[in-house]
C-alpha cells in the first residue's frame, strides 16, 4: 500500500540528514490568490523590492544575516492559485499579530517547525484565525471556529477528539514522529499544493523584512 505521506517526509528529516533541506526552524505559508509581490509587501519589506534567487541564495542570506541584523528574509514561489512564502529560521506567519495583516482578505495556511520549541499549524481566514493547534496535539485547538477542518484533519491522520489514555498511548510515537509530515498533508488538502522539493528548484521573489 502506497504511503500517503511519502510525499511530505523530507519536511521532518532529522537535522543533518540526506532529506534535511529546510533546518530544524521554518515556517513555510500558503497564499490564496495573492502574487508573490503582495505576499511580499504584507510581510512588512518596507518598501524594498523583491530580488529573484535560488532557494541556495536564501538559505546563504539568511545563515550571513544571523547575529549580525534584525532582518529576516522571505522567499515567496508562485504555485497555481497559491503563493508559497518559506521563512528559514522564521515563523512570522504563524505569530497572530502578523497573521492578521498576512491573511486580510485571503486564506492562509501556515505551519511552523521548530525542533527547540513548539510547532504549529494554522488556518486563518480574512484576518482572523479560524484553527489552530500544535502538530501533535490535535485534539487541543484555538480559533473562530476551530471544527472547520476536522474531517480533513481525520484523512490525515489527526484525530481532532480527544483520545482515551490508551488510544492515545498507542498512537502517541506515529503521532509525534509524522507531526509535521501529517500537517503538510493537511495543508495540501486544504490548497492542492504539495510541497516538494521541486517547489524550491525555481527562482524565488525575496526580501529583507524587518522584525
Amino acid at each position: 500500500m502506497a504511503d500517503p505521506l511519502a510525499p511530505f517526509r523530507w519536511l521532518g528529516a532529522f537535522p543533518g540528514d540526506r532529506d534535511d533541506l529546510l533546518g530544524e526552524i521554518f515556517c513555510v505559508s500558503f497564499f490564496h490568490r495573492l502574487e508573490p509581490v503582495e505576499v511580499l509587501h504584507r510581510f512588512g519589506t518596507a518598501g524594498r523590492p523583491g530580488r529573484e534567487m535560488t532557494f541556495h541564495e536564501l538559505a546563504g542570506k539568511v545563515w550571513e544575516s544571523i547575529g549580525m541584523t534584525d532582518d529576516d528574509y522571505v522567499g515567496v514561489v508562485q504555485v497555481g492559485e497559491w503563493s508559497v512564502a518559506v521563512e528559514l529560521r522564521g515563523q512570522r506567519a504563524t505569530l497572530a499579530e502578523p497573521l492578521s495583516g498576512l491573511s486580510r482578505g485571503c486564506e492562509v495556511v501556515a505551519i511552523m517547525r521548530h525542533d527547540h520549541a513548539e510547532d504549529r499549524f494554522v488556518y486563518a481566514v480574512d484576518g482572523e484565525v479560524v484553527t489552530s493547534f500544535t502538530p501533535h496535539l490535535p485534539d487541543t485547538r484555538w480559533g473562530s471556529d476551530p471544527d472547520r477542518i476536522n474531517e480533513l484533519m481525520r484523512e490525515t491522520g489527526l484525530p481532532p477528539e480527544t483520545l482515551d489514555e490508551e488510544a492515545w498511548e498507542a498512537t502517541w510515537d506515529d503521532m509525534y514522529t509524522d507531526r509535521i509530515s501529517r500537517v503538510f498533508s493537511l495543508a495540501a488538502k486544504i490548497t492542492d499544493v504539495v510541497f516538494t522539493p521541486s517547489i524550491l528548484d525555481g527562482p524565488l521573489l525575496v526580501s529583507a523584512t524587518s522584525q
